[in-house]
């Protein structure tokens, strides 16, 4: 690989960079990445552009292979790489161009709490999330299923969850794909998947995956936040979550059993993280649909999480959940391929939409959205670290014509979790976040160093990107009070 300080890139503009098709014999597409000068400096720290360059080799790959701002070195794909397909031309779908913990997501919650509501009783609050929610690696729920039960998550994504009573109607409305993607099937899914899968509902997991209570410190849009019923000084809620041992288990049994594709149909691809197969292929349906399976399950994962989190809430606030306004704003996923129509020189067509490390940003109007977001846009949901911001935007019509209607997925990193580790001390960590007033609780002090804010890019660097890019526009700013991490 080269180095990529060698890597050339073109400017287009000051948030767009393009990477030549004549870089490397066998690329179908250029590169296009997002980013401003200052970022683009982060991003060379990697192989992340190296893997750009890799993506668009992929057959039946269209217009060109994309690079969020948040992007990083990931398995095959970058983290915050996006890639659409051409399905009747033969195109691929390819388990690293949607990663390891499929469906990878945030929901953002509202309250009519504010500020003063809970700034004495965060400690309480946060506490109780901590004993409420299970989380860490392996952490096993208080939802337990049977494996014929499990098979109904697998299909009726947070659905099944709301049937329980862990949730309402109007929840999965507000939830991407409505909380289940259609076309899962079961029996493509591995019985050492299922096994994995079997404990993990209703959990939190580890890594980057976080509650995190915050509050509205800026306005950007007005008519937007009025739309939403936002205003400065309101408490919010993020849940960052995925599909947990299931979803890795499928996204392992793939990758491997798709090297044999490599030959099979004589795709050239320069890193065999990239193996994938025709969609239209028996190995590419079938990932399709264990794909799917395991989306559905982590939708069902943060559905019953932000069940949890009211509880947690009713039990310190002493007052229902409805009462409290808890009521969901949007659930995005990450980690995801999905089958869209989107117009490629003019043309519409059928494409499959990797976005790994990133996520949808449809436009106002746009059918998949349901009626509430049709004037507003699609809300984009893009957390930060724990010790600076989040944000909400929406999506535009440029992204739908840009980036197959994609945007960033969060900060993206600067350290690896080794490096945080050996750099980074757990007790100083605490005592700045405390300092800030932000209280944290963790399953572990690995956790906290690995997932240090100095382990992340800036946030509002990389959401400055995609504003003024025009690939989501921003609507309004949160900070943490606290958060309890996996």
């Amino acid at each position: 690989m080269a180095d990529s300080h060698d890597i050339p890139l073109e400017k287009i503009d000051n948030y767009r960079w393009r990477l030549p098709k004549s870089y490397k014999p066998g690329m179908r597409v250029p590169g296009i990445i997002y980013a401003d000068e200052k970022l683009l400096k982060d991003i060379r720290h990697d192989k992340a552009l190296e893997q750009v360059a890799n993506v668009a080799f992929l057959p039946g790959i269209v217009k060109s292979s994309l690079a969020m701002p948040d992007i990083h070195w990931g398995y095959g794909f970058s983290i915050g790489g996006v890639a659409a397909t051409d399905i009747d031309e033969g195109g691929v779908i390819s388990p690293g161009g949607v990663g390891f913990d499929i469906n990878c997501g945030v929901r953002m919650v509202k309250t009519n709490l504010r500020f003063e509501d809970v700034r004495d009783k965060m400690k309480d609050l946060v506490a109780s999330l901590f004993s409420n929610v299970p989380a860490g690696v392996g952490s096993e729920g208080d939802i337990r299923v049977s494996q014929r039960e499990e098979k109904d998550i697998l299909i009726k994504g947070a659905k099944w969850a709301v049937e329980k009573g862990y949730g309402t109607a109007e929840d999965l409305e507000c939830t991407e794909e409505y909380g289940a993607i259609q076309g899962a099937d079961p029996a493509a899914v591995s019985e050492r998947a299922f096994e994995r899968g079997k404990k993990q509902s209703g959990t939190l997991g580890s890594g980057n995956h976080f509650i995190e209570v915050q509050v509205i410190d800026q306005l950007y849009d007005r008519d937007v936040c009025d739309a939403l019923g936002f205003d400065l000084g309101q408490v919010t809620i993020m849940i960052h979550s995925g599909s947990r041992g299931l979803g890795y288990q499928i996204c392992d049994d793939y990758t491997k059993s798709m090297l044999r594709c490599l030959e099979k149909y004589h795709i050239n691809v320069p890193d065999r993280q990239l193996a994938c197969a025709p969609v239209n292929s028996p190995e590419g349906r079938a990932y399709l649909a264990a794909m799917k399976c395991a989306a559905n399950y982590a939708w069902a994962n943060r559905q019953c999480l932000m069940h949890l989190t009211r509880r947690a809430f009713e039990k310190v606030f002493a007052m229902s959940w409805q009462k409290m306004g808890m009521g969901l704003i949007y659930d995005v996923c990450h980690n995801i391929a999905k089958i869209e129509k989107h117009t490629v020189d003019g043309q519409e067509k059928t494409l499959c939409v990797h976005r790994k490390g990133a996520t949808r940003a449809f436009a106002p109007g746009h059918p998949a959205l349901p009626e509430r977001y049709k004037k507003t846009g699609q809300p984009v949901i893009i957390p930060g670290d724990m010790g600076r911001n989040s944000y909400l935007l929406v999506g535009t019509q440029k992204a739908m014509e840009d980036t197959f209607g994609s945007t960033c997925h969060g900060a993206g990193r600067v350290k690896s979790r080794t490096a945080a580790t050996r750099t980074i001390d757990a007790g100083q960590l605490l005592k700045e976040l405390s300092a800030k007033g932000i209280i944290v609780m963790a399953s572990g002090r690995g956790t906290l160093v690995e997932e240090a804010p100095q382990a992340y890019k800036d946030v509002n660097d990389v959401v400055d990107v995609v504003h003024n890019a025009g690939i989501a526009k921003r609507v309004c700013r949160m900070r943490p009070l606290g958060v309890i991490k996996g």
